[in-house]
């Protein structure tokens, strides 16, 4: 498998100039090296990290995953296509305090909590360790836990995700291999996306045979603490938390503006109002689609009065709040 291009001893500067030229992964090795929290694991483990964050730490329940002793620490689907882990909310000295009391057990339950809002949930931690990202509006969240391994998926924002304690495996495949990825159902997902359901540690070819093409493109790399890997949009990751206590920081952003829609979901809306249709309809459908979305709307309002276009303008930030406020009328009736 081939690696993941790595880049070493970047400035804040170097780093906002590759990000902004970059379509493919790369690893900015070290750039996080002397955050306080990536130094609190470094000198004294897991307890050590812990015990920092609980020094950031709200006093709010916190939501958290929790997985079956004894079965690893993939959070997947069972053999019902339910999810074989549950959900819970409590302190995070209370969860902290669970992650200590089965340290070094072989059957020991992943304990994960997974894309918490950094400033929701944690008081100055944020500030206290922080990449500067330029003039990039971001969504900064944390991931903590046990051990895991998170099938591959994607998600639309670009992804700058920075390795704080533990060690992480990253598998990364382009966007163009969501087919041989054999992703599973868009609306029953155990994070919000469509995952792989393929084992990527077992794969199961025979059943699988495409995933061998995506296997022929993918990436890989191991993050060290305060590593950093930038992960383009629509690119899919199989990530897994390596150590007995790992913690990721990743910073979202959109280079699209905030005001237009998410892609995601104009597609599950297509499947509920194109998909089924007729053979026939479905390509008069195709047919407009390609000429009001996938041109870019290129001509398609040329022949009307300028000013008096409506949609078919680029939209801006009053036209998309009409626009989505007449879908949430359409869609309610």
């Amino acid at each position: 498998m081939a690696a993941i291009p790595v880049v070493r001893d970047l400035t804040p500067v170097d780093l906002n100039a590759r990000l902004k030229s970059s379509s493919t992964p790369f690893v900015a090795r070290g750039i996080a090296r002397d955050w306080p929290l990536v130094r609190s694991g470094v000198e004294g483990g897991g307890k050590g990290a812990r015990d920092y964050l609980l020094g950031y730490a709200r006093d709010r329940s916190f939501e958290v995953n929790v997985g079956q002793p004894g079965r690893g620490g993939r959070l997947f689907y069972d053999s019902d296509m339910q999810m074989n882990f549950r959900m819970g909310r409590a302190s995070l000295a209370d969860i902290f305090a669970g992650i200590d009391a089965n340290v070094d057990k072989p059957d020991a339950p992943v304990i994960y909590l997974s894309s918490l809002a950094i400033r929701d949930y944690f008081d100055g931690l944020d500030d206290a360790n922080r990449i500067d990202l330029g003039e990039r509006r971001t969504r900064d969240s944390i991931w903590i836990g046990t051990r895991t391994e998170i099938a591959a998926h994607n998600d639309l924002p670009h992804n700058l995700a920075v390795c704080a304690v533990g060690r992480r495996r990253f598998t990364l495949f382009p966007p163009d291999s969501f087919a041989d990825l054999y992703l599973g159902p868009l609306e029953n997902t155990p994070a919000g996306r469509a995952v792989s359901m393929v084992d990527l540690a077992n794969p199961d070819f025979g059943r699988f045979p495409r995933f061998r093409t995506a296997l022929a493109k993918a990436q890989a790399a191991v993050l060290e603490p305060g590593d950093a890997l930038f992960i383009p949009s629509m690119w899919y990751h199989h990530v897994e938390g390596l150590d007995a206590f790992n913690v990721l920081v990743n910073y979202w952003w959109r280079e699209t503006p905030l005001h237009l829609g998410d892609p995601e979901q104009a597609l599950l809306h297509a499947i509920l109002a194109v998909r089924d249709l007729p053979d026939a309809a479905r390509e008069r459908w195709r047919t407009l689609f390609d000429h009001y979305v996938f041109s870019g709307g290129a001509g398609a309002g040329d022949h009307l009065p300028e000013g008096k276009r409506g949609i078919l303008d680029p939209l801006d930030p009053e036209a998309a709040g009409r626009l989505r406020a007449f879908l949430l009328r359409t869609l309610s009736q």
